[in-house]
């Protein structure tokens, strides 16, 4: 069996693993940084954030019976279980009464399943699970666990997911991403259309309207919900907000911190079952009670944006398959979230894990919902972890105390320092200092730090008095920026374009007797002679589309239909509102507005009335009735995935093209 230490030394010497982080990483840490300058608060938003999740959970059990309420009010089952048994038990009781086996179980990616083992229980019971995101379906033909929470195979080059498919798909060999991903996409939209039974996982529930929240890119979140006669959602039960206010806010932070988007391609708002299927809700408690009533509280507010894994130098080294437990299993939970998670949920076997940290803070500072990551990592540690015991020997727990006294008393804080850099001169002047691999294992890797005479506090001190002029008057220009008048009024056709072009959709301004020749010479230029679509949208003529053109030499007008049909290249929808600040169309789905139609085709034409634009989510969610409808899709250009070596690929499982007309 592999130990942990001897899985880190594996880790860090495989160039092509460090090459891999390396990648990602960059991309990440730089690309986060870059969405939240997009953001007039960031700060402020996140306080808010934490302000909201402390409320949720400090009131865990009042806000569960009402979310509960509602959701069953919607016509969802909910199903409460209290472990991990108990959670693929009640799956495989809702499975059972299908009545058919083996059946083929389309999943989306849900870490709440990984944490529980759902499909190794039901591939056991003798049922088909098929992962469908792209970077989950990799590991899943490889054998292999997620090695990160938001991307599962970060781990692989493109060589080696080539390699892969070579062997498991019988394709010819190839590098090519696109290929690929293509390729992939071609293999899975057959289980979507097949599949008996689709599983989800539940970004957020929200309390006041029982909404369940999904935020996916590739369009498998809204396959996997939509096209199955059943859809079964599996949530952690932390995972509640009190109201779409609440939502709006999370999904400010959410995309910008996991991949660094202003908002993903995709959020679903689900209420009830679509015509004709069941939905249950499993709500998985597997620990979470424990943990709530623990000094590790504050690890339940987490998101699961992955984005402490990515600001983490060790994560950046092990990656996630190097987060081992005692008995050599790899860890559900990584990085420094899952330093604290895995322990606090399933017990001492993950307890070393937050040994696997330097404390330097910066998922603290990731975090957006603020959450204290080293003070929780440091509990841990110390053995504050629920009822799992004591995870450290007598001497460094002596060790902890010790510090704790000194640290906490900054006199003797000062005079500690002084001490220790006057003895390392007179006992180890030269550069090379002491390890001491035998008391605390830190010598395998790190050297102890030098001591010096001078202490930090007194040259920061200095520092600060040299600089204070300096920061006065950067402190001076900004409160005269702060002053300075707001910008004109946002145009919001404008600005909503802008941002939708940027995500790689199209806009098309026209008046709105103007709208069906424009979209007819739209479908005549992609060589498209069918189409599904709503019963009604407004403003555009269906007889129009129907109706063959003069003087067309015989050709036909375009045939219009509104059932799902695999074969047909471009589905037209209306929308409820766009959203000027992220490029986002509302798309509602119930009675003669079907969701297949903005997801099944390849072409995606939306119409929009320009008086519908608003000019940011937070308005959207308090102007529109979202609940009145079973489904509602937020759709921010077209389908995309960068599970392979971080490469952006358009086209996945939702439509490659996005086309909105603005009527106007």
């Amino acid at each position: 069996m592999t130990t942990f230490r001897e899985k880190i030394r594996e880790q860090v010497t495989n160039n092509a693993l460090q090459a891999a982080l390396d990648a990602n990483a960059e991309r990440r840490i730089q690309g986060r940084i870059k969405a939240f300058t997009t953001l007039p608060d960031p700060q402020e938003r996140r306080q808010r954030a934490h302000a909201v999740r402390a409320d949720v959970i400090e009131h865990l059990d009042e806000y569960l019976e009402k979310f509960i309420a509602k959701v069953t009010e919607n016509g969802i089952t909910v199903h409460r279980a209290k472990d991990a048994a108990e959670a693929n038990g009640i799956f495989l009781q809702i499975v059972g009464a299908i009545r058919k086996s083996p059946l083929l179980i389309a999943k989306s990616k849900s870490m709440v399943t990984e944490e529980i083992g759902l499909n190794h229980a039901l591939e056991e019971a003798g049922h088909r699970v098929v992962e469908t995101d792209l970077g989950e379906y990799i590991i899943q033909l490889r054998g292999e666990k997620p090695a990160h929470i938001i991307t599962p195979s970060v781990h692989l080059r493109r060589h080696e997911v080539g390699e892969l498919f070579a062997e498991k798909l019988g394709i010819p060999y190839t590098e090519d991403i696109p290929t690929l991903t293509d390729t992939a996409r071609k293999e899975l939209r057959e289980v979507f259309l097949n599949a008996d039974v689709g599983v989800s996982g539940v970004n957020f529930g929200v309390v006041e309207t029982g909404t369940l929240t999904l935020v996916t890119n590739e369009g498998n979140g809204r396959m996997v919900t939509t096209l199955p006669p059943v859809h079964i959602a599996v949530m952690g039960m932390e995972r509640l907000l009190r109201n779409l206010d609440d939502l709006a806010l999370m999904l400010s932070l959410l995309p910008r911190s996991a991949t660094t988007q202003k908002i993903s391609v995709y959020t679903q708002l689900i209420h009830s079952p679509e015509k004709d299927q069941q939905k249950h809700l499993i709500l998985v408690d597997n620990g979470r009670s424990r943990l709530q009533k623990s000094h590790l509280q504050e690890i339940l507010y987490c998101i699961r944006c992955g984005s402490c894994l990515n600001a983490c130098p060790v994560f950046r080294e092990i990656g996630g398959h190097g987060y081992l437990g005692t008995d050599g299993s790899i860890a559900p939970y990584p990085g420094p979230i899952g330093s604290v998670v895995s322990p606090g949920l399933l017990g001492e076997n993950y307890v070393q894990l937050a040994q696997a940290s330097s404390l330097c803070g910066a998922c603290k500072d990731a975090c957006p919902v603020d959450i204290d990551l080293p003070k929780l990592l440091t509990r841990v540690r110390a053995g504050e972890s629920g009822d799992q015991g004591n995870a450290l020997p007598s001497p460094v727990k002596l060790g902890l105390k010790t510090y704790t006294r000194l640290a906490t008393h900054p006199g003797l804080f000062a005079l500690s320092q002084r001490l220790a850099g006057l003895g390392a001169r007179l006992v180890a002047p030269v550069s090379a200092w002491m390890k001491f691999p035998a008391f605390t294992g830190w010598g395998y890797s790190k050297d102890f730090p030098r001591p010096v005479v001078t202490p930090f506090r007194d040259r920061f001190n200095r520092e600060e008095t040299k600089n204070a002029k300096v920061f006065s008057l950067k402190e001076e220009k900004k409160g005269k920026e702060t002053k300075s008048p707001e910008a004109s009024k946002v145009n919001l056709v404008g600005r909503f374009t802008e941002e939708l072009l940027a995500l790689g959709g199209q806009v098309v301004i026209c008046k709105e007797a103007d709208l069906s020749g424009k979209i007819i010479a739209l479908l005549r230029e992609k060589n498209i002679d069918r189409v599904q679509t709503w019963d009604q949208i407004p403003g555009l003529d269906e007889a129009k589309l129907t109706k063959a053109p003069p003087n067309s030499g015989g050709e036909a007008g375009i045939l219009v239909q509104h059932e799902a049909d695999e074969s047909i290249k471009a589905g037209i929808t209306g929308a409820l509102a766009g959203i000027a600040e992220t490029g986002t169309i509302v798309i509602p789905g119930g009675e003669g507005q079907p969701l297949t139609a903005s997801l099944l085709p390849e072409i995606h034409i939306a119409v929009l009335r320009a008086s519908d634009i608003l000019p940011s989510m937070e308005t959207a969610m308090r102007a529109l009735k979202i609940a009145k409808a079973p489904a509602v899709a937020l759709v921010s250009g077209p389908s995309r995935t960068a599970d392979i070596e971080m490469t952006l690929t358009i086209g996945v499982h939702g439509p490659g093209e996005i086309h909105v007309f603005v009527v106007t």
